[in-house]
């Protein structure tokens, strides 16, 4: 039987990137919701109001700053967290850029700086953030050391119109949460990942304003509806905390039925 406290985060610290807005937001709110305290990863520290919501809530909310789109700072991401003391459970690989363009124009400069964003950054992250979980006791509320949930998308299994690079990361970050967890689960640190369907975001801006493929999309999803951020905030604490206990390598699809189609 389910209880409470399969989905409690209790004591645990989690980061998250790309936490200021949309599924990120809701996502780290879930979380310190669950128990967690909160590192959010941000560009700058002028975005504050996931911050505030969480110190609302009586939890710890910390802000770091670094460019996911420079590797140098991506990489001194880790050491400054762990650094300060910061224990870290759960890592929360969210955030995530897009450019669109035909694929006969697409520049090699966008799809660099997609890959760098979207892959480059998760692989230093789930590599430098797991190897302090690998060093840590297993949880009394969780029963492991630690859990990593990286976001993929429905582009993992498809690959769409004018988002060549886009489409590459994804695909790749569904094969990353994998290898980590073949090598992982065994030793208690589970990784997964979630992948969202067609979600109200400003990510999906273009889309919502293309009236013609607006109606195309959302006659094929069985919900009857775009998703919203809130959509996102059980399936992060669930995969997160004890509920999860027996998933690992798994891409967990969020799309009101699309891929069923």
């Amino acid at each position: 039987m389910a209880t409470p406290s399969m989905f409690s985060l209790e004591g645990h610290t989690a980061v998250v990137t790309g936490g200021t807005r949309g599924i990120g937001q809701a996502v780290a709110i879930a979380l310190a919701e669950a128990g967690a305290d909160l590192i959010l990863v941000q560009r700058d520290e002028s975005a504050t109001a996931t911050r505030d919501a969480i110190l609302a809530l009586g939890r710890k909310a910390t802000i770091y700053t670094a460019d996911l789109s420079s590797p140098p700072s991506v990489s001194q991401l880790a050491p400054k967290i762990l650094a300060d003391g910061h224990q870290v459970r759960i890592l929360v690989n969210c955030a995530g850029i897009q450019r669109r363009h035909p694929c006969d124009k697409f520049p090699d400069a966008d799809f660099n700086e997609v890959m760098q964003v979207n892959l480059n950054a998760v692989f230093s992250l789930c590599r430098d953030f797991g190897a302090h979980m690998l060093q840590l006791a297993p949880s009394p509320v969780t029963g492991r050391l630690g859990s990593i949930i990286n976001f993929a998308s429905l582009l993992t299994f498809q690959g769409g119109l004018t988002v060549p690079a886009y489409a590459a990361s994804k695909g790749a970050v569904g094969q990353l949460t994998k290898s980590f967890a073949n090598e992982w689960t065994a030793k208690g640190v589970t990784v997964n990942a979630i992948a969202p369907g067609y979600i109200e975001t400003e990510m999906n801006t273009a889309l919502l304003n293309d009236k013609e493929r607006l109606a195309s999309i959302s006659a094929r999803i069985p919900a009857g509806r775009w998703g919203s951020a809130e959509d996102f905030k059980g399936t992060a604490v669930y995969l997160a905390s004890k509920a999860s206990a027996y998933v690992s390598g798994h891409v967990l699809v969020v799309d009101g039925g699309w891929m069923g189609r």
